[in-house]
């Protein structure tokens, strides 16, 4: 799977349209095998990307969690910290 495609669930803040968008983008252009679409297939791209996101998006506000929200901050060093470790 798309490894740029991060986990958007249970966050405080909650994930923005934006970072759905960008999620279903990243996973459209995995599916598609293209970083961007030829004019002929813009138009289903564009139109694939906005179902995912929109269906993303539906799924994120449904889900039900009794776990705290995570931090994005304590998060994000987390990750800085397994990738220093990781590439040192």
């Amino acid at each position: 799977m798309c490894r740029n495609i991060k986990t958007l669930f249970n966050f405080d803040p909650p994930a923005t349209h934006d970072e759905i968008r960008d999620a279903a983008l990243q996973f459209v252009r995995k599916l598609s095998g293209a970083n961007k679409p030829s004019k002929k297939n813009e138009e289903a791209f564009n139109r694939a990307v906005d179902t995912i996101a929109d269906a993303a998006h539906e799924m994120l506000h449904a889900m039900e969690t009794h776990q705290h929200p995570r931090n994005r901050d304590e998060e994000a060093a987390k990750a800085k910290a397994r990738s220093a470790l990781r590439f040192a």
